[in-house]
């Protein structure tokens, strides 16, 4: 009862909150970000039908975005520090590649068609930066945001495997979302993304617990190693399934076409829970532990509050848009 009237609980709540903002953040806009970036082996008008998939829904996918940053910012302040002035540039380099994409989106609808090409390029370039700097950003996390020529190389090949996994869930909306030739490459797309997928999970399994004691702790003692075992086993499970689903469509695509997207968000969704209960207690590996950097309890409190009553609302119209522009997509339209 006491954990209760000190407002112990909180920090745990808010934590709870922005992974499940962050979760939500990787599998909606991770999906319209590798639309984007696979858009560059596509063409003029399949282009268009890739667009049209994702127009209804990427801009409301963003909004998990500024929820995680939001809680982060008011519950925990000074993680929030910590994390921007050792990510500045990166997290600078994302907005300006959200920016792109956003411009570039509203954009390719109203100039002449010659011209569309270049703003097309724009999302393209827009999609793979914003992907490469929060796959970087994570990177940097996971080593404590350490410094020195190996830490910048693991943070780039992980950058480069992120881009590498919303390319896969990308692929994986596109095949759920589209008829024909285009649904065809999907696929092809789908099994060419999910190796470099695979090769991130597997870099930062081996670096998470070799870079810090506790993480390999709560991976090899008991009984912490009893909880974390199925997650593995499910992450690899996953894989293998994809393959074997992945590998079937290239017969008939149209067999139960929602199937890889289901399996890679499963996939996004047992790799970051693998992760966040890899940090616990921390909220920034091996510094800061998440009870020590939030805000005091009459303020989350108060944040409650407001959050208990955004949420239902986000959440709400979230699954009205996807209930109300569901099935397949039809040709894109401007008129």
């Amino acid at each position: 009862m006491d954990i209760f009237l000190n407002g112990e609980w909180l920090p745990l709540v808010f934590a709870l909150l922005m992974v499940v903002a962050v979760l939500a953040y990787a599998v909606l806009d991770g999906y319209d970000l590798g639309v984007g970036i696979l858009m560059r082996n596509a063409t003029q008008e399949e282009r268009d039908v890739m667009i049209s998939s994702i127009g209804p829904f990427w801009d409301a996918n963003e909004t998990w975005l500024v929820l995680a940053i939001g809680i982060l910012l008011i519950a925990f302040p000074q993680a929030h520090g910590i994390v921007l002035t050792n990510l500045y540039l990166p997290v600078c380099l994302m907005l300006v590649g959200l920016i792109l994409r956003g411009v570039s989106f509203e954009f390719r609808a109203k100039v002449q068609s010659e011209n569309k090409a270049a703003w097309d390029k724009a999302f393209i370039v827009g999609s793979l930066l914003t992907a490469m700097c929060q796959g970087y950003m994570l990177a940097s996390y996971v080593l404590g945001f350490a410094h020195g020529v190996w830490p910048l190389l693991f943070c780039l090949m992980v950058a480069l495997c992120v881009a590498a996994g919303y390319s896969l869930i990308g692929a994986s909306w596109l095949i759920m979302k589209t008829e024909g030739a285009l649904q065809y490459k999907a696929v092809n797309w789908a099994i060419k993304a999910m190796r470099g997928t695979a090769l991130g999970i597997v870099v930062v399994s081996v670096a998470t617990p070799a870079m810090s004691s506790h993480m390999l702790d709560r991976w090899t003692t008991y009984p912490d190693i009893l909880i974390l075992a199925p997650l593995p086993i499910a992450i690899v499970g996953l894989v293998a399934y994809l393959e074997v689903v992945l590998r079937g469509m290239l017969v008939n695509p149209q067999t139960m076409c929602w199937r890889p997207f289901v399996i890679t968000g499963g996939l996004f969704v047992s790799c970051l829970i693998a992760l966040a209960y890899s940090f616990y207690p921390y909220i920034i590996p091996e510094q800061l532990k998440i009870v020590d950097a939030a805000s005091a309890p009459e303020s989350l409190m108060f944040i409650l509050v407001g959050a208990l009553i955004v949420l239902p609302a986000l959440i709400g119209y979230t699954l009205f848009a996807y209930k109300v522009f569901h099935g397949k997509t039809k040709e894109l339209s401007y008129n």
